[in-house]
């Protein structure tokens, strides 16, 4: 008796090399981390035997878990998730996108500046950009605007890329400062705050969740099931031959960095909204964090591999690492350095993937 079985063409299927899928590996994963808080917890004495994600006070919320700590991490992640889904088609396609947080900063600072009210408790707005033209616009004027910057931008990274052979790590770098200058010179380095309350509203409660599900959910079935993302694959796999395939290579390369650009002006519009305010330092370390998101998530960075999926569970694994950190009391200055090396060793298990896919192939 074998476990082999013979298949069309006389090939031959081998039960023993099956794999799960990555995705499943991440789950188990974050369950994994979960589960070693909650451990810390219980055994480091100055924790007094806290829980992490449990509060078995159920007459405060009704369930065990503790839907404070929940939201927190869920809010924290959705933001830089949204990034993290245009870095991941980036990712994919055999490229890289380092001007995504500063570009949250620059978008932050143009689309609040048209989203101000006219009046503050009945006083002119103290943080008036422009004049009475651009006060209580309709919503979708700052929206529209900071799309347009995002895809602006995108498609100068797209075009360096594509038709310049620079290599994306340079193109998006230089981009990096550039939108870094922008968001500093839009108004000199002033904060811009007091928006209407239907711009309020896009980042208000839980929204950001919301948002950044119903992205995960689109960009889901665009990369699984539409040419664009068939095509994505394709290039990130093998450039070469995905253009003698007859991809336009140049053409869809720059759709994917404008889309990246502008998930990441969403998210400057989220953020800002969340925050009634724009600030020039918003989305400061952003493009690292939504790397590391996709990265966990099982996207490799030699491109051609990767799912949105994989990517909002990384996300979550962030979020856990990064409130679980905040829960047992680790330093800031550890948090960073813990959070960098395990951006290393995603990539290292990644490499490890490869090769060890290889030599079985």
């Amino acid at each position: 008796m074998t476990d082999n079985t013979e298949g069309i063409g006389g090939l031959k299927y081998d039960k023993t090399k099956r794999a799960w899928p990555n995705e499943l590996n991440i789950f188990f994963a974050l369950i994994a981390i979960v589960l070693i808080f909650e451990a810390l917890g219980q055994l480091l004495p100055y924790m007094n035997g806290q829980s992490m994600l449990f509060d078995f006070n159920t007459k405060r919320d009704g369930t065990i878990l503790n839907i404070a700590r929940l939201k927190i991490i869920i809010l924290q992640v959705s933001i830089i998730g949204i990034i993290a889904l245009g870095v991941t088609q980036v990712i994919i396609s055999g490229g890289i996108d380092l001007s995504s947080g500063p570009l949250v900063g620059a978008a932050a600072m143009i689309v609040m500046s048209f989203a101000q009210t006219e009046l503050v408790n009945g006083n002119p707005n103290p943080k008036a950009v422009f004049g009475d033209w651009a006060f209580d616009l309709p919503v979708i004027v700052p929206v529209m605007v900071g799309l347009m910057f995002g895809a602006f931008i995108g498609s100068i990274n797209g075009s360096l890329i594509a038709y310049t052979r620079i290599p994306p790590f340079i193109a998006t770098l230089g981009m990096f400062l550039i939108c870094r200058g922008i968001a500093q010179w839009w108004t000199r380095g002033q904060p811009v705050s007091f928006p209407t309350e239907g711009y309020a509203w896009i980042g208000s409660g839980m929204m950001p969740v919301v948002w950044f599900l119903m992205l995960a959910v689109l960009f889901h079935f665009i990369l699984k099931h539409t040419v664009y993302g068939k095509h994505t694959y394709a290039i990130g796999s093998n450039e070469d031959a995905a253009r003698m395939s007859g991809i336009n290579v140049q053409r869809h390369k720059i759709l994917v960095y404008m889309i990246a650009s502008m998930l990441a002006a969403f998210a400057a519009i989220v953020l800002s909204s969340k925050n009634l305010t724009a600030q020039t330092g918003m989305g400061q370390f952003y493009e690292l964090f939504a790397i590391a998101m996709a990265v966990i998530g099982g996207v490799s960075l030699t491109g051609g591999r990767g799912s949105v999926v994989g990517t909002v569970l990384g996300a979550m694994v962030f979020g856990v690492i990064q409130s679980g950190f905040t829960y047992i009391r680790l330093d800031a200055f550890y948090q960073l350095m813990a959070m960098g090396t395990i951006i290393i060793s995603a990539v290292v298990l990644d490499q490890w993937r490869q090769k060890n896919g290889k030599s079985r192939s």
